[in-house]
């Protein structure tokens, strides 16, 4: 077949494409409107998950299942946007790891309206500006993200998602001469997570200036020729920044797990992991009582941290299940004096 013939069958199936879009979205604006009369979400995660597992079963092509989450994940985004535009909220500014996160879940059509603190993204949410919020919960170097499970624990919104991102950082800077670099921007914990790259360059007695955020010291880099910045390689590239060094941080799994918040519960997906806030009575053996009941039930607890919350003690606690499992639900009513249900979502990885 010659090249021409080749381009005339793939403008062909183009064409077939197009009209099965629109075929699609037909029927995705009858699902709207169906939504719109009874008040159901129309953004739901457990069912995009399995029409990608359905997709993925049966694919015997060369699309990789990265491939299709990419694909279809994108069409999910455009058939929501048509259904019924809605805001989604993350720890800016654009081009951060959460707006990465967001776009990763959301896809680029979406409205993204980014937020200054974790906090102002839970009151967003909460008052209807914004229809979802996408928060870090953990990261692989630093742990467990406070101001997040401070929030969780003030507001009453629902984590119906989690989106996991590798997190990788890139030397950004004007100067040719790395020699001549007098100062590096970024978040302060960047610094800490670049340590070793900063040491095996000669950077030890550079002044490590710590910004908002790692987005920022891009912008502040591009103003100084000896001046550079530890960024995400799409904040360089947003401001025009050059790229002398990429992926320099020191660990080679360093993640990023982010929490989707809303005002609505998930249906059961078949593979799902429940949140939790635990608080228990200062009294000896209350914490192996109640893990107990879940080893007793046969549910995979994955999580259990310990955390301060206004002087008192809780536990963030997950596990593999939802919470309207039969077996679950027995847990859950046992101990409902002690509990706060964060929400069950499905569960796109065991831990960061």
């Amino acid at each position: 077949m010659t090249l021409d013939e080749l381009r005339v069958k793939i403008d062909t199936i183009d064409n077939t494409l197009l009209k099965l879009y629109n075929e699609r979205m037909e029927l995705v604006h009858k699902v709207g409107e169906v939504k719109n009369t009874t008040g159901a979400p129309i953004y739901r995660p457990e069912r995009e998950q399995a029409i990608l597992n359905r997709l993925k079963k049966q694919n015997e092509g060369k699309l990789t299942d990265d491939a299709i989450d990419a694909l279809f994940l994108e069409m999910f985004a455009v058939a929501r946007n048509l259904e019924l535009p809605e805001g989604v909220a993350y720890l800016g500014p654009e081009a951060s790891f959460t707006h990465q996160a967001a776009e990763g879940k959301f896809g680029a059509m979406s409205s993204y309206l980014p937020i200054s603190s974790i906090k102002g993204i839970f009151r967003e949410v909460a008052k209807g500006t914004a229809k979802f919020g996408v928060i870090p919960i953990e990261n692989s170097s630093n742990g467990i993200v406070s101001d997040t499970i401070n929030c969780l624990d003030e507001y009453e919104l629902k984590i119906i998602a989690e989106v996991m991102i590798d997190v990788h950082l890139a030397f950004a800077t004007l100067n040719d001469d790395i020699k001549k670099i007098t100062k590096i921007y970024s978040k302060d914990i960047a610094f800490g997570q670049c340590r070793k790259f900063l040491q095996d360059l000669g950077f030890d007695d550079v002044e490590e200036i710590p910004v908002e955020s790692t987005v920022k010291a891009a912008k502040l880099a591009l103003k100084d020729e000896t001046a550079a910045a530890l960024c995400p390689a799409v904040a360089a590239k947003l401001n025009n920044l050059p790229v002398r060094f990429n992926n320099v941080e020191d660990s080679t799994n360093n993640r990023t797990r982010f929490f989707i918040i809303s005002n609505f519960e998930n249906a059961v997906s078949g593979n799902d992991k429940t949140s939790l806030l635990v608080r228990l009575s200062n009294t000896p053996g209350s914490l192996v009582d109640f893990l107990n009941d879940f080893e007793e039930a046969n549910v995979n607890l994955t999580k259990i941290k310990s955390h301060i919350v206004g002087g008192e003690s809780i536990f963030f606690i997950e596990f593999r299940g939802h919470q309207e499992d039969p077996k679950v639900k027995k847990i859950l009513q046992r101990h409902k004096d002690e509990i706060k249900v964060l929400g069950s979502y499905v569960k796109e990885t065991d831990d960061v």
